[in-house]
């Protein structure tokens, strides 16, 4: 039996090659669609089609429906600016009703301690880094917010007073 490796021309096994490698792309594309109707009818349509079988088949669970409130809003933010020891346009007055989330956001340009009376909450506050103050308002009352650093330099520490009302 002749041996045909030695007789074999480099553009011949260079062909060779190629045409393995041809073979090889050919067989992973048909192994990769796999046979997936759904996927060949994809590859057939033009975005316009998707787009408008996308809002045909949209899930109820996204379109708020009369059995399903919608979600409640996000509660809003109350900001306060400390600058100078002093809280910018005087101390805030917020109000929420008892099971309401409370949002509050304390920038000072100084490190700072802010506490919160009766529901006792303390955060820091520093130059680029707020106090932020998220919870929900059990308490019924009105709470004091104050500055640490100014109530121990003596000067006036309100920074916000808290009014929780009866839902």
């Amino acid at each position: 039996m002749p041996y045909f490796g030695a007789a074999m021309s480099r553009n011949q096994r260079i062909g060779l090659i190629a045409a393995a490698l041809a073979v090889a792309v050919i067989a992973f594309v048909i192994a990769s669609s796999g046979g997936d109707d759904e996927g060949e009818q994809a590859a057939q349509t033009t975005p316009a089609e998707t787009e408008a079988r996308a809002t045909e088949t949209e899930p109820a669970e996204t379109q708020p429906t009369e059995t399903e409130p919608a979600p409640p809003p996000k509660p809003k933010v109350t900001r306060i600016q400390i600058r100078g020891g002093q809280v910018a346009g005087g101390a805030k007055e917020i109000e929420a009703t008892t099971g309401e989330t409370v949002r509050i956001l304390v920038a000072a340009d100084v490190a700072d301690e802010i506490h919160l009376h009766g529901y006792d909450i303390t955060e820091n506050a520093a130059p680029g880094r707020p106090a932020r103050f998220l919870f929900k308002a059990k308490l019924e009352g009105v709470f004091e917010m104050e500055s640490h650093v100014a109530e121990d330099a003596g000067r006036d520490p309100l920074v916000a007073r808290l009014l929780v009302e009866p839902s």
